[in-house]
């Protein structure tokens, strides 16, 4: 991660980051509420230095399910204090008393009747509040760059956690296209190393060339807010004002079979970027996956900051799939205490 260039210089501060779980707090918004009826029953959850994947199983073993039967909309950071949703299934004539369900792990804050099974990926938005503890750096520097984030957004590099413990999905990825079994759940994980590769490379490319955040020729464009893309679409004065206001923003590839969607220099860089990775690139065709767009430049929602006896505190929210620590690399280099498990997908 260390590697990937910044959009904004280099960083103004040095910090220490999760000195303790409850310094990195994430809390999901799903964007909907319970119904109040059927055969699911959606717990919220709050969970504290636990993994996810952990403490699904430790619900489906209270709830006596099978483990794949509880669903959740996204993995959340292990070294942390995390609020999030999961589903469980439990028939109409089934109540459970899910007071009696916690431990020094988790405990449950409510629980809904819902209609529907909570599906991955159908979350709106993580809010974050990040204690930076042990700063040093002129506190105005920071200020500065802080309104310049805010203002300019950054890079939407897929976040370290991405790659694996040690960094080596990629190399994993490579290994399992060579002809290496691997699990059904470890097959998709790093299928999505392998994509998220591709695109962090081509955002590289694009953060050092300046033009991350403008318009290429051939390039697609997403809506903001949504998954919708358009293009390739000559930049008209209309389309610049646009992408200057962040109504919309360029997109780089998630890499899979298939032609490309962007034209011209964007394809071009992005076709440059696939042969010089040739080997990720044809294992993610092989495999079936379809070419798809992500956006390059990600806004925080209402960021915010205050300097405290403990150091700095930030607060904002980011969309589903996009990672708290790709921002917070464009402020500061950190200590970091333990090393991150994962974090949303």
């Amino acid at each position: 991660m260390s590697a990937w260039p910044r959009a904004h210089g280099g960083a103004v501060l040095l910090a220490r980051l999760r000195a303790q779980p409850e310094d990195f707090f994430v809390d999901e918004d799903l964007g909907f509420a319970a119904d109040g009826s059927g055969e699911h029953v959606l717990l919220r959850v709050e969970k504290r230095s636990a993994n996810t994947e952990w403490v699904a199983k430790a619900i489906a073993r209270f709830a006596g399910v099978a483990p794949e039967a509880v669903s959740y909309a996204g993995l959340k950071d292990r070294h942390a204090v995390t609020r999030q949703t999961f589903c469980v299934p439990v028939p109409i004539k089934r109540e459970i008393d899910w007071s009696t369900l916690a431990n020094d792990e988790f405990h449950v804050l409510e629980a809904q009747r819902h209609g529907r099974k909570l599906k991955r990926g159908a979350l709106k938005r993580n809010c974050f509040r990040i204690q930076l503890r042990e700063v040093r750096g002129d506190a105005a520097q920071a200020e500065q760059r802080l309104a310049a984030m805010r203002a300019g957004g950054v890079p939407n590099y897929f976040g370290e956690q991405r790659f694996g413990r040690d960094g080596d999905n990629a190399a994993r990825a490579l290994a399992m296209f060579a002809g290496r079994r691997v699990p059904r759940h470890e097959r998709s994980l790093l299928l999505s190393a392998a994509r998220s590769t591709l695109f962090n490379a081509v955002l590289a490319q694009r953060v050092a060339a300046g033009d991350w955040d403008q318009a290429v020729e051939g390039d697609v464009w997403m809506l903001a807010g949504t998954h919708s893309i358009f293009g390739p679409e000559a930049a008209t004065d209309e389309l610049r004002r646009r992408l200057r206001e962040g109504d919309i923003h360029p997109t780089g590839p998630l890499w899979g079979e298939g032609a490309l969607r962007s034209a011209a220099a964007c394809a071009e860089r992005e076709r440059t970027v696939a042969a010089q990775q040739a080997e990720l690139a044809a294992g993610l065709e092989k495999a079936g996956l379809a070419q798809e767009r992500r956006s390059l430049r990600l806004y925080a929602q209402e960021l915010s900051w205050q300097w405290n006896d403990a150091g700095l505190c930030l607060q904002f929210a980011l969309p589903a799939g996009c990672y708290a620590t790709t921002l917070l690399r464009e402020l500061a280099e950190f200590a970091v205490v333990d090393s991150p498990g994962a974090m949303q997908e």
